[in-house]
């Protein structure tokens, strides 16, 4: 039943499409980096051509139709693009997988955190209340990590903040020039790899033992390759989610995935995890979860109150 289900049904094709891509990429990162030594900046790069490449492959299919933006208006989305990934990717690199995806979780936070200092948005006490269980969540598991690394939570503190960032712009950029996330992502894509393109030679050897023209093997560069095909699939199937679906699916899905992501960590990488650390696991979870169902509830009652005006 859940064969036909998935034959006949686009939209749990997507579900699938996006449960397996956004796991697989952590955990494909993660080997790259392991077990070839891969030059971080350098596999963002990759991520980013193959990216615009996917999407110029969309446009043709006319899945989605460019619109003409000037470049100016996207300049500083596009350099926030580049660090958002870049440093998602070291703080990947020089943590476990548990610190990196239990950090990540402060994005929501930090966007709080923005949008009230910088944009006068308001949110509600409980929403604020639930970002306790988020922060002392991500405080227990960093602190009783055996494998702490100050330098890999420097990368993902900063990686959050410039994701917090990109996610606030991004919105802000949609509303303001009229565009879906697809249409912005064309132009973002290869504007981005431009700028890493220039900055790769002053930060990662061209040539040589791990340099980006090295001697990598068959493998390597399958790997690297394969890897940006994910980060496109990742990207492709968060639009087609939302687009088809609701944000209680997106949103749920995404605890799934998070819970996964953990556990893959532990078994494949044997992540070592202590009792504390399971502890800020749940307490994590439980701020994220709550977060999500009172932000549902306050969206659906907005809707309700639209509903009724007269």
């Amino acid at each position: 039943m859940a064969g036909s289900l998935f034959h006949h049904s686009p939209i749990a094709t997507g579900l699938l499409v996006n449960l397996l891509s956004s796991i697989c990429i952590v955990f494909l990162n993660k080997w790259i980096y392991l077990h070839y030594g891969f030059p971080n900046i350098t596999l963002t790069l990759v991520h980013f051509v193959v990216t615009w490449l996917g999407l110029v492959m969309c446009h043709q299919m006319d899945i989605f139709s460019p619109k003409t933006l000037r470049p100016t208006k996207i300049i500083l989305l596009a350099l926030s693009f580049c660090g958002f990934v870049a440093f998602t990717n070291l703080s990947l690199q020089n943590n476990t997988i548990g610190t990196y995806q239990l950090i990540k979780a402060m994005t929501t936070p930090v966007i709080i955190i923005i949008q009230t200092v910088y944009y006068r948005k308001t949110f509600s006490l409980k929403i604020k209340l639930t970002l306790v269980p988020i922060t002392l969540g991500v405080i227990l598991n960093s602190y009783y990590d055996v494998k702490f690394n100050f330098l890999g939570i420097v990368f993902a503190t900063l990686g959050v903040f410039v994701t917090s960032l990109y996610q606030v712009w991004v919105g802000a950029k949609q509303h303001e020039l009229q565009v879906n996330s697809m249409q912005l992502l064309y132009y973002q894509a290869p504007m981005s790899s431009a700028f890493l393109l220039v900055i790769v030679p002053f930060f990662e050897p061209i040539t040589g033992e791990g340099g980006i023209f090295g001697p990598w093997s068959i493998q390597a560069v399958v790997m690297v390759l394969l890897s940006g095909v994910v980060a496109f699939l990742v990207n492709l199937s968060i639009y087609w989610i939302i687009g088809n679906t609701s944000p209680v699916t997106y949103n749920m899905f995404g605890h799934f995935k998070f819970c996964i992501t953990l556990l893959g960590g532990y078994f494949l990488f044997h992540d070592p995890l202590s009792l504390h650390q399971g502890l800020g696991i749940l307490c994590t979870l439980s701020g994220i979860l709550a977060y999500t169902h009172f932000k549902l509830a306050e969206q659906e009652e907005g809707k309700s109150r639209l509903a009724q005006r007269p």
